[in-house]
């Protein structure tokens, strides 16, 4: 697929392009107020490398999009990072919680037992989620960021996290059809919606992490670990 975004294009077109990226763009540390520059000259003001933004949003935007082997090796490792730990600290301190807010008053109406089962649900997969990130925070990124310094961690490899790089989809796809199909009628058909609205936004921005983990941190780290051999 031709590249659609590049550095030069103003920031505000790419969010007319894809409303999307306004949740990518401050994981990045880019302002808004400089959304009518262009990506070159916005990337400057946030110390961004323009280059690794453009494959970042073209990978977030376009399913079908897959990187060539010199976008990957050209990447800013740094910048990856950046990007993962701020979309980690979106889905934990705001997408999770204003869910868990909407499930709370979803089932508000619900006798005692449906409401206790329904929220645990919930609070089963935010917890579980809330692991798969933790791990990645202190134990996949700090290992990324000893390769950068120089320093290989014996027993360990990237590898070891693309095998073990759990699905986190399949749970969602449960709570999904909870909302969708099973709860009890005294539910307020506008807050299923909203529900749904946010548990389907919420699925796609995790499959789109996935993919730049599995299509650039992957690559870029085993490229950090076959130099150091």
């Amino acid at each position: 697929m031709k590249e659609i975004f590049t550095p030069d294009m103003r920031l505000s077109d790419m969010l007319d392009m894809n409303y999307s990226l306004v949740q990518v763009i401050p994981r990045m540390g880019i302002e808004l107020k400089h959304a009518g520059l262009r990506v070159v000259d916005a990337c400057a003001f946030a110390g961004i490398d323009p280059a690794t933004f453009i494959l970042i949003s073209n990978l977030y935007s376009f399913p079908d999009y897959t990187p060539s082997p010199s976008e990957v090796a050209s990447a800013d490792i740094h910048d990856i990072l950046r990007y993962l730990h701020g979309s980690h600290a979106y889905y934990t301190r705001v997408a999770l919680k204003n869910l868990e807010a909407s499930f709370d008053r979803l089932v508000e109406p619900c006798d005692e037992n449906q409401n206790k089962v329904i929220l645990k649900f919930f609070l089963d997969y935010k917890k579980e989620i809330e692991k798969h990130f933790a791990l990645e925070e202190e134990e996949v990124f700090p290992y990324v960021e000893s390769l950068l310094d120089g320093k290989r961690e014996e027993g360990y490899s990237i590898s070891d996290f693309e095998e073990h790089h759990e699905d986190v989809d399949e749970k969602m796809e449960d709570m999904k059809n909870i909302v969708m199909k099973y709860l009890p009628d005294v539910c307020e058909e506008n807050m299923k919606m909203w529900v749904l609205l946010s548990i389907y936004r919420l699925r796609d921005d995790l499959r789109r992490h996935t993919y730049v983990e599995n299509s650039v941190l992957v690559p870029t780290v085993r490229n950090l670990e076959n130099d150091g051999k």
